[in-house]
């Protein structure tokens, strides 16, 4: 993971609404969990990678709630699969900088 690059993306992301890494302005009515998935990730080098990842999913549209685990190298994420696929989720963890185990 490219700590550097990762984090000018949750800059940007974050200063241009978001709009940067495809992550879509929640909508008005909030979205009902139909699946949740865990994965194991690789590239955490500190907590701060597993916070902005975080930080990150919880963003994008679809999203119901995440839990990313430094110590343990893994993110749980519960979303609505009428709204995101986890191709979309995992397409777009590795343009965060980390891969999936």
């Amino acid at each position: 993971m490219d700590r550097r690059n990762f984090l000018r993306h949750v800059t940007t992301a974050t200063a241009a609404g978001s709009a940067g890494l495809g992550i879509a302005a929640a909508s008005a009515s909030q979205p009902k969990e139909t699946r949740s998935v865990k994965w194991k990730v690789n590239g955490y080098t500190c907590i701060t990678c597993a916070a902005g990842l975080e930080v990150m999913l919880k963003g994008m549209q679809g999203v119901t709630r995440v839990a990313a685990s430094w110590p343990e190298r893994n993110v749980i994420v519960g979303f609505d699969e009428h709204l995101i696929s986890e191709k979309t989720l995992k397409d777009f963890i590795q343009v965060c900088g980390f891969t999936l185990a």
